[in-house]
C-alpha cells in the first residue's frame, strides 16, 4: 500500500517541520567553541554531492556510513537531545530499526526509518550547537540553502541524488542516507538543516523554536506546489526562510517600547 504523492509530500513536510520543534538544549561538554564548525551545514550538502558525483563507490560508502551511525545517534537523541528525552527511551531504537528493516517496503516500515533519521539529525544538530557559536550556525544554515538552490539550478545535484536514492546496503537493510516515505524522497541533509534550526532556536527560547516549526511547515506546503512545474526542489529553502522570518520578528519584538522597528 502506498499513499498518493501529494499526501506523502505533506507527510514529509510535516516531518521536516516537526524536526525543527524536537531539539532541546543539552549541557555542553565542550568549553572551547569555534566558528569553523559552522561550515558543517554547508559541507553536509556540498561535500556529499561532490563526493558522490566525483568518486566511484561514494554513494555505497555513504549508505553504509549512515547505516552505522543513524541508530546510535537516534538513541542519543532519545536519551538527551529531544524535549521529552529520557535515558530509557534510547532502547526504542531497537524496535524502530527492526520495523524499518522488516517492513522496508511498507508505509509503517518507512515511517520507522523516517523517525530514526529525524532523531539522528537532531542528535547531530544538538552536538553541533555545543561546539559552534549560534550566530555562525545561522549563517551556515543560510549558506547551505543557497548552495542547495545553486546546485539544483545548475543541474549538478540531481545525478548525485539519483545515486543516493537508489543505493542500498546488503541484506536489504534500511538505507538512511535519504529519507523515503511512500515514493517521496528528501535528503538526510534536508532534515539535518531543519534539526539545526531547531537546536539553534532552542537555545534562544522555545517560543522562537515552535514558531519556526509552524512557519517551516507552511512554507514547505506552499513551496511544494512548485512540483507541478519543477521535478526537484531544494527542501532546505523553507527552513532558511523560516529562520529569516523568525530573526526579523525577533528583532522587531526586541525594540524598546515607543521606538518603531528600524528607527535609528
Amino acid at each position: 500500500m502506498s499513499l498518493d504523492f501529494p499526501v506523502s509530500s505533506v507527510c514529509l513536510c510535516a516531518a521536516q517541520a516537526g524536526t525543527v520543534a524536537l531539539p532541546c538544549t543539552a549541557p555542553s561538554l565542550v568549553r572551547i567553541r569555534s566558528a569553523a564548525w559552522a561550515v558543517v551545514p554547508l559541507a553536509s550538502i556540498v561535500v556529499a554531492v561532490v563526493a558522490v558525483r566525483e568518486t566511484a563507490g561514494a554513494a555505497s560508502m555513504l549508505t553504509y556510513l549512515s547505516l552505522a551511525t543513524v541508530p546510535p545517534l537516534a538513541a542519543l537523541a532519545l536519551a538527551r537531545a529531544v524535549r521529552w528525552g529520557r535515558r530509557g527511551l534510547a532502547l526504542l531504537v531497537i524496535p524502530l530499526f527492526a520495523i524499518a528493516w522488516v517492513g522496508r517496503s511498507t508505509i509503517v516500515g518507512q515511517a520507522a526509518a523516517v523517525v530514526l533519521s529525524i532523531l539522528a539529525a537532531v542528535a547531530l544538530a544538538v552536538l553541533l550547537t555545543q561546539v559552534a557559536p549560534v550566530r555562525w550556525l545561522k549563517i551556515g544554515i543560510l549558506l547551505a540553502a543557497l548552495a542547495d538552490v545553486v546546485m539544483i539550478g545548475a543541474h549538478y545535484l540531481q545525478p548525485a541524488q539519483d545515486l543516493l536514492n537508489f543505493a542500498t546496503p546488503g541484506f536489504d537493510l534500511p538505507a538512511f542516507q535519504r529519507v523515503l516515505f511512500s515514493g517521496v524522497v528528501m535528503g538526510f541533509g534536508d532534515f539535518f538543516i531543519a534539526a539545526l534550526l531547531g537546536a539553534v532556536l532552542a537555545i534562544e527560547g522555545r517560543r522562537y523554536q515552535d514558531r519556526a516549526a509552524l512557519i517551516t511547515f507552511g512554507l514547505a506546503l506552499v513551496f511544494n506546489l512548485l512540483f507541478i512545474a519543477i521535478p526537484v526542489l531544494p527542501a532546505t529553502v523553507p527552513v532558511a526562510v523560516a529562520l529569516l522570518v523568525v530573526e526579523h520578528r525577533g528583532r522587531r519584538g526586541a525594540q524598546p517600547d515607543g521606538v518603531p522597528a528600524g528607527s535609528g
